[in-house]
């Protein structure tokens, strides 16, 4: 005769560790970019199509060399702000009014763990906005003269401030405004961030406070090693670290779920 030993079917309750709640938000957070129309004219075709007409066409003096060499790397600067700035903060300001975030309040995730997985669903956006928008800049003759790799960490630290000024912007304003000013600030960076436009356009007394802006700083910076060939550019690196630092620090304070 046999003995079984008995199965212990009493609850444990608790909540998932911190990486598999973050895993899952991050999740849900790609495929609702990935399946809005409005995210994807945004971040994807938007750029492609200020890539396309300013490289091809002599809307604008760059210098020396062929334009494109100066006009992927500003429009790889625009996709990220596009995607960790405008679409984020429009949607999570949209999830604040619809309830969503009140919803995710009543959850174990932290609002620190929130804004992580939203920082890697945007990470994971950029980088199908970097292959698509370098294979379109390879197609119409851009070669980088300098390493990608270097890029990157201007890259990582363009998205962390952004991401922080989006959620900033979408934790603290209602919906609506959140819409306007995001839509605002983006038509305004794209104006006078040297996205598309040389910063040496503007006035000399403008130029210095506009190369202090996240977008100009993250464009010149990897103009300065994409078409330029040079190493990491400390100045910029530095003022995007600030940027990150600053608008994290203000985020996660501020940041309401209602």
């Amino acid at each position: 005769m046999t003995t079984t030993t008995g199965l212990d079917f009493s609850p444990a309750p608790g909540a998932a560790p911190l990486p598999r709640m973050v895993a899952a938000q991050a999740g849900a957070e790609i495929r609702a970019m990935l399946r809005n129309g409005e995210q994807l004219l945004l971040t994807m075709v938007i750029p492609l199509l200020l890539l396309t007409g300013f490289s091809l066409a002599p809307l604008v003096d760059v210098g020396e060399g062929a334009r494109v060499d100066f006009v992927a790397p500003g429009v790889l600067a625009l996709a990220v702000m596009s995607t960790a700035f405008t679409g984020q903060a429009i949607a999570t300001g949209f999830e604040r009014r619809y309830g969503v975030l009140k919803r995710l309040g009543a959850t174990p995730l932290s609002r620190g763990g929130l804004m992580l997985a939203k920082t890697l669903a945007v990470l994971a956006v950029e980088l199908v906005q970097v292959a698509l928008i370098a294979g379109v800049a390879f197609a119409l003759g851009w070669r980088p003269a300098g390493s990608p790799l270097l890029a990157l960490p201007l890259i990582l630290l363009g998205t962390a401030a952004f991401s922080g000024l989006g959620l900033l912007m979408a934790g603290t304003l209602r919906a609506e405004a959140t819409l306007a000013g995001a839509n605002l600030v983006y038509l305004v960076l794209l104006g006078c961030g040297g996205i598309v436009f040389p910063l040496s356009a503007f006035p000399d007394s403008a130029e210095p406070v506009l190369g202090l802006l996240p977008i100009s700083a993250l464009a010149g910076g990897l103009r300065s090693v994409l078409s330029d060939g040079a190493g990491t550019p400390l100045a910029a690196a530095a003022i995007l670290a600030v940027w990150a630092a600053v608008s994290l620090v203000l985020a996660s304070r501020t940041f309401r779920w209602e």
